[in-house]
């Protein structure tokens, strides 16, 4: 016979999990969202300070180090930040499943039990 009261417990149970598995990931698009802004802003004004000082050089010699710096010093702010996000991305998805991780272990223990017995 069907019982309504363990149909409405698992019903919130699950619906427990999904709202604690959306808070997470609402919260870590938050935080890949605020640092792309962050990178994106710092990235735009070392560009302009970069052209600043490049507009003052004097000579060709002096144009191709600047240039030369700044170009190395941007791969390396850019790697730097796709790693940091790429982190970010890995930790997002682990903690929208964390929330899963109990039920989804107690269900397949249950079809285990089913299938042996």
């Amino acid at each position: 016979m069907f019982n309504f009261d363990e149909a409405n417990k698992k019903g919130k149970e699950a619906v427990d999990t999904f709202v604690k598995s959306y808070t997470t990931a609402a919260q870590g698009w938050q935080a890949i969202a605020t640092e792309t802004a962050d990178y994106s802003k710092k990235s735009f004004e070392n560009g302009l300070a970069h052209f600043e000082k490049l507009s003052g050089v004097k000579s060709v010699e002096a144009a191709l180090e600047l240039q030369t710096a700044f170009v190395k010093s941007s791969y390396e702010g850019f790697v730097a930040e796709a790693t940091k996000l790429s982190e970010m991305y890995a930790d997002l998805a682990k903690g929208a499943y964390k929330p899963y991780e109990a039920p989804v272990a107690k269900a397949t223990a249950a079809a285990k039990a089913a299938v042996a017995a």
